[in-house]
């Protein structure tokens, strides 16, 4: 039987449930991959066009080795298109680890009475921003388990203190959430605090699966959830996260899930999210699932460059629970934003001699401890632009101002100037003698790279102000 969208698909309505399984189940069931179905795919989405649901699904369902190497030199190709080498960095502070809910995929859950919970301080808070401003970090995340002590107005005060910190030249410019649902008024209260971004994961689109892993707690009710980012829309946040955990149902349905979502923002509010989270399941404290739809390695790198190739502008952030190997190799093909130097225990990055790190144990384990420093290094010696850039949030080209900028392609006119700029205030702040070697060399080579003389005198001129003493210099 021919496949008939319009049989399954649910309207796209402000803050209404819009996931049909159904649909998607039926769409991977009825998607004959071939050579050629899989090229003209690939070259719509080398238009810089984004596909639908059914395009998607054909590239899912290739797993001939000759059509995956064609999806993952095509998603190469994109990114180089339309991101070119810049790589953006930031680390994750986890603020507190009570929670209410019980996940039981994750070490906070509130049955886990192995866990010592934690919140930090203020004092605590500022000596751990100033511990990762003096390694050179300028964005962060926040991350907040979920429980009624952390609020918005908890939230938007922990924010401000965070923007407020200065050491020597560090700062942090930008600050993202990943926390709770909340409200309207919620959201606003959070919005009115300066944030960037705001992320939450569905965790797992697959309603069955959702209720067998979320038994209690808020966050138990998947409608909720579904509907956050529609509230942070309506409260003018207009800059949101997606993301899904990948290892708790079929990873072919979180894909088409994920792209459906971004369909329904997009329908609604006429902005798709800013950027798209895809971890995979690690080991953590308590941990109580079976394998059964675990991720392997080449799963994981396809599903990467397949959501690549289905949301060209989108970013695609991918964390330090996968391995060095994995994320070198992700980077070539899928990956625009990276954490790096990541701790994830309460209060770790501080070093404090007189806290035991073993006492509040992380969400969930990493794989990829290397320093901001080292990554950088090993970002420079891959031909990367490591980049710190925060303008566009500042600037106001947020949501729907992004879109008018990025689709068409015109971002890299702001995007590579202003990495060069805060690569430069790195290599003169914080990076080793060596890596700074190696930085210059790279700025070098993409002001040649730029084939405009106004622009590259521009960025000279700006980057000598830097040596000079001057910050935060950006177009």
């Amino acid at each position: 039987m021919k496949f008939k969208p319009e049989k399954y698909r649910l309207p796209d309505v402000s803050m209404q449930p819009f996931i049909d399984e159904d649909e998607i189940m039926e769409i991977i069931a009825n998607a004959r991959p071939d050579r050629e179905k899989v090229l003209a795919v690939i070259n719509k989405s080398l238009e810089k066009n984004r596909l639908n649901l059914e395009e998607t699904a054909i590239l899912l369902n290739a797993t001939d080795p000759d059509l995956v190497a064609l999806i993952k030199q095509g998603a190469r190709s994109l990114k180089e298109k339309v991101y070119g080498k810049r790589i953006v960095l930031f680390a994750p502070l986890y603020v507190g680890n009570y929670c209410s809910n019980n996940c039981r995929y994750c070490g906070f859950k509130a049955s886990n009475t192995q866990a010592i919970r934690k919140t930090l301080t203020k004092d605590e808070l500022i000596a751990n921003v100033k511990a990762l401003e003096e390694h050179g970090q300028k964005r962060l995340i926040l991350v907040f388990g979920e429980h009624r002590l952390y609020s918005a107005d908890f939230i938007a005060e922990t924010v401000r203190t965070v923007y407020a910190v200065k050491k020597d030249h560090g700062e942090i410019r930008r600050v993202n959430i990943n926390a709770a649902p909340f409200d309207i008024e919620g959201f606003r209260t959070v919005k009115e605090a300066g944030i960037g971004t705001y992320q939450i994961f569905q965790e797992t689109y697959h309603r069955p699966t959702y209720a067998k892993c979320h038994t209690s707690g808020r966050k138990s009710d998947y409608d909720y959830r579904l509907t956050a980012l529609d509230r942070a829309m309506e409260a003018g946040i207009d800059d949101v996260g997606l993301g899904a955990l990948f290892g708790l149902a079929d990873y072919r349905f979180e894909v088409l899930a994920l792209l459906r979502h971004v369909n329904h923002l997009e329908a609604c509010y006429n902005v798709g999210p800013h950027t798209i989270s895809f971890p995979r399941i690690q080991d953590a404290s308590d941990y109580d699932l079976d394998d059964q739809f675990a991720v392997s390695d080449e799963e994981f790198t396809r599903l990467v460059a397949i959501l690549r190739l289905a949301v060209p502008y989108t970013g695609l952030i991918l964390t330090a629970r996968e391995s060095r190997v994995v994320r070198n190799e992700v980077l070539a093909y899928g990956c625009s934003q990276i954490d790096a130097g990541t701790k994830l225990e309460i209060g770790a990055y501080a070093e404090d001699p007189s806290v035991d790190q073993n006492l509040h144990k992380e969400q969930f384990k990493i794989n990829d401890d290397r320093t901001l420093n080292e990554i950088i290094d090993e970002l420079l010696d891959g031909d990367y632009l490591p980049s710190f850039c925060t303008a566009c949030y500042r600037k106001g080209r947020t949501g729907q101002h992004f879109m008018e900028f990025s689709v068409p392609g015109f971002i890299k006119k702001f995007c590579t100037p202003n990495a060069l700029l805060t690569l430069a205030e790195y290599i003169v702040d914080y990076a080793s003698p060596s890596t700074a070697e190696k930085g210059w060399k790279v700025i070098e080579l993409n002001l040649k790279q730029m084939n405009d003389l106004q622009s590259e005198s521009m960025v000279r001129e700006r980057i000598e102000r830097i040596k000079s003493g001057e910050r935060d210099l950006y177009f």
